[in-house]
């Protein structure tokens, strides 16, 4: 069995071989001038899709700019104004607590006090080792 591999040649290299031989030449320098015109416009149709898609990119990139910079002036105007009212809301919040704060925090700092003491005993009593059923397999006694 013999096996029969064909080299397909490139136009450039299709040229070269055409102006090298003389007897396939006229064919070959036909089809490799073809072949590297054909490359050729191949390659700017390449490089003017790419032009075109990253002009669109850099278009839609803009109309999303400027969609977002609308959208965080009207955030920034939302935020003064809540920003110019706050002192108002502050001193009503003031009027209206009374004395129900004090009790709260009281209230709430016995809580914190009585889980930390909860806390404290259970991570104590875990770190002691349990005391072993077994006797000694030392003596305790010590010698005289």
């Amino acid at each position: 069995m013999s096996s029969k591999t064909v080299v397909r040649l490139t136009p450039s290299q299709r040229l070269g071989r055409g102006l090298k031989n003389s007897v396939a030449g006229p064919v070959d320098v036909t089809r490799g001038a073809v072949g590297v015109g054909l490359d050729s416009v191949r390659s700017s149709a390449a490089w003017v899709g790419n032009r075109y898609q990253r002009g669109r990119v850099a278009r839609q990139l803009k109309a999303d700019l400027a969609t977002a910079q609308d959208a965080i002036s009207a955030e920034i105007s939302a935020a003064q104004e809540v920003v110019a009212g706050l002192p108002d809301a502050l001193d009503k919040a003031r009027r209206s607590r009374g004395r129900r704060r004090p009790v709260l925090l009281a209230g709430i700092g016995l809580a914190v006090l009585a889980g930390g003491a909860a806390a404290f005993t259970i991570i104590r009593r875990s770190t002691q080792p349990e005391p072993s059923p077994l006797p000694p397999s030392v003596e305790v006694a010590p010698r005289p």
